[in-house]
C-alpha cells in the first residue's frame, strides 16, 4: 500500500528507503525506545557469556529485561537465536542486575525481577515466511517487529509493525524434538491466559470482560496486550491505555491518567498508581460508556 505525506490538501508519494546499516535502525530505536514499545533502555551493546546484546530494555509493568536484535538481512534463526540469548541472560542474571542498578541508580536484586516474563524482540525491515512460521508457537517468548523507513526528500517516517503468526500450534518446550536449551529456557517461563484470569469468576464477569476486551480492539487494533498474574494491561503508543482486573463478581478498571466522568456526570477519582478508577458488576457495564471511556483514553 503506498505511503502519502500531506502538504495542504496535497498529496506526496513516500518512498521506501533501505537503512544504511544495522546501527541506524538501533540508534533510532533505541532513542524512542520508551515511544514505541513503552520500554525502558538499560544499555547497549551489551556483553555476555559469548554473545554482544544489541540493546537491553526493561518492562516496568512485567518487571522484566526485553531484549532487542537489529537486522538488516533475513538469514539468520529467530527460535536459535531468540533462545541462545535468553539462556545467555538466565545463566548470567547477575550481569544484569548490576547494569540494571547502574543504569536506574538502584540496589535491586535478582529476586527483585520477574525473569519469567523476558522476551527478545527482533526488528528487521522484513521477515521471511519461515521466520514468521517459526514463531506460530504458543507462548514463545520471541517477537518480530517489521521497520520500515519511508522519505520523500522533505520529510521521513518510520513505522513499527508487529508481525503475528495466522496460527497458534503447540508449546514449543513440549514437542519432543526440542532442544535442551530450549527446554532449559520454557522450563523457566510462565505463561498467563484470558482463562486463568477468568478462572472462579462468575459467568457475567467473564461475558462483561471479554466484551471490554471486544471494545478495546475495536477503538484501536494495534493495541499491544500484557497479562499478568491478576490483571490484563493495554498498552498503546508505548504508554498504558487500559487496565482490567476481573475478580469473582465485579470488575476493576483503570484508565490512563485523564479527566473522566463516570455515567452520572462524577468525576471517576484516582486510586491505584493514581490512575482513573472504576469498580463496577456485570449489570454495570454499559458497552456505550465502556466505549466512550476507552476511546477518550485513546485519544489522550
Amino acid at each position: 500500500m503506498p505511503i502519502f505525506g500531506i502538504s495542504g490538501k496535497s498529496l506526496t508519494r513516500m518512498n521506501l528507503v533501505t537503512f544504511t546499516s544495522e546501527k541506524e535502525m538501533q540508534t533510532i530505536t533505541e532513542q524512542n525506545l520508551q515511544l514505541i514499545f513503552g520500554i525502558k533502555f538499560v544499555c547497549s551493546e551489551f556483553s555476555v557469556g559469548h554473545f554482544r546484546l544489541d540493546t537491553v530494555g526493561f518492562d516496568d509493568d512485567l518487571s522484566s529485561f526485553v531484549i532487542f536484535e537489529y537486522k538488516n538481512d533475513q538469514n539468520f534463526s529467530v527460535i536459535d537465536q531468540g533462545y541462545a540469548y535468553l539462556s545467555a541472560m538466565f545463566n548470567n542474571k547477575a550481569d544484569f542486575v548490576l547494569k540494571y542498578n547502574e543504569h536506574a541508580a538502584s540496589s535491586s536484586k535478582k529476586e527483585d525481577f520477574d525473569w519469567s516474563r523476558s522476551k527478545v524482540i527482533f526488528i528487521s525491515p522484513s521477515f521471511t515466511p519461515y521466520q514468521i512460521e517459526a514463531i506460530s508457537f504458543r507462548d514463545l517468548p520471541i517477537e518480530l517487529w517489521k521497520v520500515r523507513l519511508y522519505s520523500n526528500n522533505s520529510n521521513n517516517i518510520i513505522g513499527y509493525n508487529k508481525i503475528s503468526s495466522q496460527r497458534a500450534s503447540a508449546n514449543l518446550g513440549k514437542i519432543t524434538k526440542a532442544s535442551k536449551v530450549i527446554k532449559n529456557v520454557n522450563s523457566q517461563f510462565k505463561a498467563f491466559s484470558d482463562d486463568a484470569l477468568l478462572n472462579g469468576v462468575e459467568p457475567d464477569i467473564r461475558a462483561a470482560y471479554m466484551l471490554i476486551k471486544q471494545i478495546v480492539y475495536q477503538i484501536n487494533p494495534n493495541v499491544e496486550e500484557k497479562i499478568k498474574k491478576s490483571m490484563i494491561c493495554f498498552y498503546a503508543g508505548g504508554k498504558g491505555l487500559i487496565w482490567i482486573r476481573p475478580d469473582r463478581r465485579k470488575i476493576a478498571i483503570w484508565l490512563r491518567k485523564g479527566n473522566y466522568k463516570d455515567r452520572n456526570g462524577n468525576i471517576i477519582r484516582n486510586g491505584w498508581g493514581d490512575y482513573p478508577e472504576l469498580y463496577l458488576t456485570a449489570e454495570d457495564i454499559d458497552s456505550t460508556f465502556i466505549r466512550k471511556i476507552v476511546e477518550q483514553a485513546n485519544n489522550i
